[in-house]
């Protein structure tokens, strides 16, 4: 299984691991890491843009604390630490393994770098 490092600038790190829901957003993601952008927040979500526009592949309207996914309108990377749920229906990812208490600590405009682990 793939892993992303998140790193909050001066804040923390967490671990992701990318499941196989969506692999070719999966895939499109990972060969352009590393991505380095400025957070915002929708409720409990920090979201940030990624330099990828794919079509929709398999879309859900909801989310758990912990679940990374994909929105197309963005383009946006969305990290779910709460109870909120997404805007419009999302691409999942995958899900955080280590480090969701940090994004409680994400402001908008903190800088945010997305990585390959391993």
């Amino acid at each position: 299984m793939r892993q992303i490092e998140i790193e909050i600038i001066g804040k923390g790190r967490a671990l992701a691991m990318i499941d196989e829901e969506n692999p070719e957003i999966a895939e499109a993601l990972w060969q352009r890491l590393p991505i380095e952008a400025k957070a915002n927040l929708w409720g409990e979500e920090v979201y940030f843009e990624v330099p990828l526009e794919m079509e929709d592949k398999s879309l859900t309207p909801i989310s758990k604390a912990g679940d990374i996914s994909y929105w197309s309108p963005g383009p946006a990377f969305c990290i779910f630490f709460g109870q909120t749920q997404p805007y419009s229906p999302v691409n999942h990812l995958g899900r955080i393994m280590e480090g969701l208490d940090h994004f409680r600590e994400v402001r908008t405009g903190d800088r945010i770098v997305l990585n390959r682990k391993g």
